[in-house]
């Protein structure tokens, strides 16, 4: 979901129908992140909770076999 207007006057209705939105998928995805909009400055917290702690550790397992160096670390970087 992308909520985008051009009119400040439009704020608080937009906003509104943003964050009833998100509340109403909240119970499919519960506290969880969609990784394409999490920025590079947030925590390492964010990237665990989009995967869930044990798909997360998962993760963490294969980039310690298959990227220990952590070449590929330019996107929400799993820390080998």
């Amino acid at each position: 979901m992308i909520g985008v207007w051009s009119d400040p006057a439009d704020d608080e209705g937009n906003r509104a129908w943003a964050r009833g939105f998100a509340a109403a998928l909240h119970r499919f995805a519960g506290d969880r992140e969609y990784l394409n909009f999490v920025s590079e400055t947030q925590s390492e917290a964010a990237v665990r909770r989009a995967y869930g702690e044990e798909r997360y550790s998962r993760l963490v397992d294969l980039k310690r076999r298959y990227d220990p160096d952590n070449l590929f670390r330019l996107n929400q970087n799993i820390v080998p």
